[in-house]
Formats: C-alpha cells, sequence, structure tokens
C-alpha cells in the first residue's frame, strides 16, 4: 500500500522526511509479541475465570464477566488487521500464524480480508469500490441503525459469506481477483471444517465451554467493535486524501492499547506501512493536518448516529 497522500485535486500533503519514514516504519516482532501475548492473556485469564463461575455458581453470575471478555475477543479484530499489514511482527511467519489464529476466533477468514482490506486502503470512501461501503448497512429506520451498531448483521453476513464459498466453491465479490478465488474457496472450506469440529467435540463432550467463554462474549463484544469501527470514517470526506476521508480518535490508553493504536486511524491510512507501535509518535508529527478529530468514542459514536440519521432526511 502507498504511503502517499493526495487529495482529490491532486495537493499533495508535506511528507514525512525518507529518514523518518524509514524510522518509523521499523517492524519488531518483540513489540508484536508483547502485545498479542497481552491480548491473548487477558482473554485466557478470563475465560478461566467465566469457566471457573459458571461450573461453581451458575451461566447468570458470570454474565458481567463474559461483556468484559467480549470486547477483548471482538477486538482481536485488530490483531487480524495489522497482521494483514504484515506489521504487527517483523517476521512474516509471526504475522501468517496470529492473522490467521485470530481470524478464526472472531470468524473472519484472514485472506480474504486481506483482499478485502486492501480494496478498503485503495478506495477509501469511494462508495462504488470502497467495500467497507458496498457492504455497510444502510439503515432506514432508527430500528435498522440501532441493529447496525450492534454488529450482529455484519458477523453474521460474513459468516454466511465464508459458508457460501465453502459450499458453493465460488467467489464473486469484486476485491476478490480471479487468481485468488481458489484461495479463498479453499481457506472457507477449512475454517468451516475446524467450525464442525469443535462443535462435534462439543456435543460429545456434552460441553458448553465454548459457548460461554467464545460464542456469547464474540457476540456481546460486537455492540464494543461496531461504533468503534464506524468511528473510522463515518461522517468524513469522500476525498483520497487520509486526512479528510478519515477519522482519528483520541481515547484513553486501554482503548489504544487493545486496539493496537488503532484509533490513530488517519495516521495509519496516510502512512499505511508504519506499524502500530509508531503510531503515536506519528501522531505528534502530522496531528496539525488531521480535519476530523473524535473526542472519546461516546462523543464520536453520537456523531456518527447523528450522520446516519441525516442521510434519511430528504434532499
Amino acid at each position: 500500500m502507498s504511503d502517499a497522500t493526495v487529495s482529490e485535486t491532486g495537493h499533495r500533503l508535506k511528507p514525512l522526511a525518507p529518514a523518518m519514514l524509514r524510522e518509523l516504519s521499523v517492524r519488531s516482532n518483540l513489540k508484536g509479541v508483547a502485545r498479542s501475548l497481552g491480548h491473548y492473556g487477558v482473554v485466557v485469564l478470563i475465560g478461566t475465570l467465566i469457566w471457573k463461575v459458571t461450573s461453581s455458581y451458575g451461566v447468570f453470575w458470570a454474565l458481567p464477566l463474559m461483556a468484559v471478555q467480549g470486547y477483548f475477543v471482538a477486538f482481536l479484530f485488530m490483531a487480524v488487521h495489522e497482521t494483514a499489514h504484515k506489521t504487527a511482527f517483523k517476521s512474516r511467519s509471526l504475522n501468517l500464524a496470529v492473522g490467521y489464529l485470530s481470524g478464526f476466533i472472531i470468524g473472519l477468514p484472514y485472506e480474504y480480508y486481506c483482499l478485502f482490506h486492501w480494496d478498503h486502503h485503495r478506495y477509501t470512501q469511494d462508495p462504488d469500490k470502497d467495500p467497507e461501503l458496498i457492504v455497510g448497512v444502510k439503515p432506514a429506520s432508527d430500528t435498522q441503525l440501532a441493529i447496525a451498531y450492534s454488529g450482529v448483521l455484519q458477523v453474521a453476513g460474513r459468516l454466511w459469506l465464508m459458508l457460501g464459498h465453502a459450499i458453493s466453491g465460488k467467489v464473486t465479490v469484486p476485491w476478490i481477483p480471479e487468481n485468488k478465488r481458489a484461495v479463498i474457496v479453499t481457506e472457507a472450506r477449512v475454517y468451516a471444517g475446524f467450525y464442525v469440529a469443535l462443535f462435534a467435540l462439543s456435543l460429545w463432550f456434552s460441553s458448553a465451554l465454548l459457548l460461554w467463554v467464545w460464542i456469547v462474549p464474540l457476540v456481546i463484544g460486537q455492540f464494543f467493535l461496531r461504533p468503534y469501527l464506524y468511528a473510522e470514517h463515518t461522517g468524513c470526506e469522500r476525498t483520497r486524501s487520509a486526512f479528510q476521508n478519515t477519522r482519528t480518535t483520541y481515547t484513553g490508553a486501554i482503548v489504544k492499547w487493545f486496539a493496537w493504536n488503532m484509533p490513530y486511524h488517519v495516521e495509519h491510512h496516510a502512512y499505511p506501512s508504519i506499524p502500530f507501535h509508531a503510531l503515536p509518535k506519528l501522531n505528534e508529527i502530522v496531528d496539525g493536518e488531521i480535519v476530523y478529530r473524535g473526542r472519546g468514542y461516546i462523543a464520536t459514536t453520537r456523531q456518527t448516529w447523528a450522520w446516519f440519521r441525516r442521510q434519511r432526511q430528504p434532499g
């Protein structure tokens, strides 16, 4: 993906000095491993607590823990995203390993997402070519808007698409090139096979463990993830400039940590070769160029919700 940031009028924003770009673009296995182990460690810890509470006291008492688990499980999407750019680690093998595992956990085939996301960066905010806008919901009522913000339809949609690829052996979405479609079908069949195997094992052992520590939290977690994702571009300009078509949201350290610093989203779109751990420093350099600034996710969600509602008004 190119690091050039160009507006529709051809105006080129002042680029980073080559030396600074090289410095910020250095990838690190150590930082990637620390972030991954920290994220997965929290998921395992809370999953263990859910198991112990449900075993000792019943499912009802574990519901608060499932909500917390939902946040951390759903935000494994950020690991998929960073490894799709191959910037989470210096090692390509580590990028692939964490990407495939995280994609499997959240029901998002990794190779498919890499191609989907490639076109998102190439055509950000282009309603005819940006996959996020093509598959994005277009709510016609407040009820539909609330359902969209729950994220449930989005998860169901990608699982249905994956199942379709696995069963039919056909891929027709425009962001998957012809020479990659066989790979996407094979990937979908492998994912589906593992899901079926886990379901069969759960029935064999009469265990609901995966339901309470994984499936239910993943669904709950969409209520946190979807508003976060809508904050990235909703209501921004339809231009080619990352400083105009993307929003950076200023938020707390914990959110930035588990989101792999992607609240610095303008910075990421302007310079996608720069890894997650260098984005705070990049923000210090380019902050003055940023047009759309979110002041926390509660306030930004109010803004994006209002923007969706305005699109339904005549004219």
